[in-house]
């Protein structure tokens, strides 16, 4: 693959706590526009991997090297218990934070808002304060804020978590609108199932390493690992 077409690309890479490397070194090579799922069980590194991606974690050993800005190139959507519920701010701040970066006017930028407001059927609780909303609520607000993103490359740690069927039916029609546009994808879940029918391509994390490539063979080995 040639180097043009390339977003991700890991060499020998190992991450987690100091002395302390997750997994094996791993070679990983995601091109441009690609929709990568990432699993294993609580406390293999998964979301340590998605730091390590957008430069909020150094590796311990071997390199990364990612094909999108750091600054506005990267949108990283961390797990909902990492967000201050009690933070003084509405659902509309929240939303509106993913222009960060972008030259719009105010008129650009309601045109904007209201549509993604509209898509994730988050239309009328613009002035819902964090605490007050549902998790479901809050978990469609921060997809919200990623659709505002003009990112790349867009890493989702557990995205799905929490949402209704209404939600996971808008979760997964915008992953896939996502890649169609040409942004690349690493999505961290724990829906084997879905996984299995919406993605391709997976990176399993588990006690055997790191293991890369079609979903339908790797997951009922990876579900396998789980509970030997």
């Amino acid at each position: 693959m040639g180097r043009t077409f390339r977003m991700i690309l890991c060499d020998q890479l190992q991450w987690g706590a100091a002395g302390c490397p997750l997994t094996p070194p791993l070679d990983l090579e995601l091109p441009k526009g690609s929709l990568t799922a990432v699993i294993g069980s609580n406390g293999c590194g998964k979301s340590s991997f998605l730091k390590v991606i957008a430069g909020l974690q150094r590796p311990l050993s071997g390199r990364i090297s990612v094909s999108a800005p750091r600054f506005g190139g990267i949108g990283y959507l961390v797990q909902q218990q990492a967000i201050d519920r009690q933070f003084p701010i509405d659902l509309r701040e929240l939303v509106s934070a993913g222009f960060w970066g972008q030259r719009l006017d105010a008129g650009q930028r309601r045109q904007r808002l209201e549509q993604v407001l509209f898509e994730w059927q988050l239309d009328g609780l613009e002035a819902r304060p964090l605490q007050a909303l549902s998790g479901g609520e809050l978990q469609r607000a921060l997809l919200a804020r990623a659709s505002l993103m003009q990112a790349s490359l867009l890493l989702l740690d557990e995205a799905d978590a929490a949402l209704d069927d209404t939600g996971q039916t808008l979760f997964w029609r915008h992953i896939h609108d996502w890649v169609r546009t040409g942004r690349t994808l690493v999505v961290v879940s724990h829906d084997l199932g879905r996984v299995r029918q919406e993605i391709g391509q997976c990176l399993v994390i588990d006690r055997l390493g790191c293991r890369y490539g079609p979903s339908g063979s790797l997951i009922g080995e990876a579900a396998y690992c789980q509970v030997a």
